[in-house]
């Protein structure tokens, strides 16, 4: 990699703020991975890293939270000439015959408006690609985007683009939540409580066999994204329960009580709660929230407002299978059943330990005894 050619990070809105922590959260993951790097530093609203290998750099940054955009990009001088006749340059390498491109500045340049540099960019790229018949497509539709950031002194000419997971930085809060895995759309509330800046502790509760090997594959898709090098879980075993709304209300419960009992041992301060008051009866969350309160701990829901880019996120860590269960159960009608819930029953409990790496899911199925 030459010394001109980085790994950029643009930062999302609610981590400009912290960059210098999502700076150490960059050294981190690059440390867990085993990455090498030059230096890293900042320009302007960017992040640079100058590293040998790019490609598994900039995989590595994409497990974290708090990243708009990650570039491979060539850095130059921050001259309207020079840019566009670069963009000129690079674009004959990356489009192919019949593509239509669209061509996106972002920054705070010096000397010239960034509106004006999209437009002299894309006259350059439809006069170089005549041969190809490349054309200009719009900001909706197109089949490359050719991205350029600019600061005032250095511009950055993508190579290479992708979306980062948004949210704010890893474990910005400086606060530990506990959150349970029992399905799919208590792994997205896990996830979530990460991409809201929490140190989070998973626990995962199962009633099968076949359910803890099918959560444990679910836990790996969301393991890597807690950055840390060793996770420590823990896992109950708790009766079955049935499909009925009832059932799904008196199941919920009983985690409740769970990860009270489990943050009081642990000395965590929060509870993420798997609810929310658009599926979740609202007298039925405030039962919850004040058996927590009362407990000395502080709930806290991570999906009290669900749209569509929380299935966007789960999507992008590996969960995509998974996504048609989880909006089947965002269309559930749940009724808060006159039963009394079952709240004091016995679990089995088995903490582990796992040093994360390639086998994550048969080294926890291992160190829980069950066949796989």
């Amino acid at each position: 990699m030459t010394e001109d050619t980085l790994v950029v990070v643009y930062p999302s809105l609610f981590a400009e703020n912290k960059i210098n922590q999502l700076i150490e959260n960059i050294k981190k993951i690059l440390k867990i991975k085993k990455l090498k790097f030059a230096k890293i530093t900042r320009d302007d609203f960017l992040i640079c890293i100058q590293a040998d290998d790019p490609v598994f750099v900039s995989s590595a940054i994409a497990l974290l939270f708090g990243i708009k955009k990650i570039a491979i990009a060539k850095k130059i001088k921050s001259n309207f000439k020079t840019i566009v006749s670069e963009v000129g340059e690079i674009s004959s390498n990356l489009l192919l015959k019949g593509e239509k491109f669209y061509v996106k500045a972002d920054g705070n340049p010096k000397g010239f408006v960034i509106k004006d540099l999209e437009l002299a960019s894309t006259s350059t790229l439809i006069q170089k690609n005549q041969k190809i018949s490349a054309k200009p497509g719009t900001e909706s539709k197109h089949d490359k985007l050719l991205q350029i950031y600019v600061t005032k002194t250095n511009a950055y000419v993508c190579i290479f683009l992708d979306e980062g997971l948004g949210g704010t930085v890893n474990n910005s809060q400086s606060q530990k939540s506990i959150c349970c895995v029992t399905d799919e759309f208590s792994a997205v509330n896990c996830l979530e409580t990460i991409k809201q800046g929490f140190e989070t502790k998973l626990v995962i509760c199962y009633e099968t066999r076949e359910d803890v090997i099918h959560l444990v594959k679910i836990v790996d898709k969301i393991l890597p994204r807690m950055l840390k090098s060793e996770v420590e879980l823990e896992f109950h075993k708790i009766s079955k329960f049935g499909k009925k709304s009832e059932d799904l209300l008196s199941k919920n419960s009983l985690i409740t009580n769970i990860l009270i009992k489990s943050a009081k041992e642990k000395q965590i301060s929060h509870i993420s709660l798997a609810t929310s008051p658009l599926i979740f009866p609202s007298t039925y969350v405030e039962t919850l929230q004040k058996r927590i309160f009362s407990a000395g701990i502080i709930p806290h829901i991570s999906l009290s407002g669900i749209d569509s880019e929380i299935m966007k996120n789960a999507k992008e860590i590996g969960m995509e299978k998974y996504v048609p269960k989880i909006e089947k159960f965002l269309k559930s009608n749940l009724i808060k059943s006159k039963s009394k819930l079952k709240n004091n029953e016995k679990t089995m409990k088995k903490i582990i330990k796992v040093k994360l790496g390639p086998n994550n899911v048969h080294t926890i199925l291992d160190s829980l005894e069950i066949e796989h």
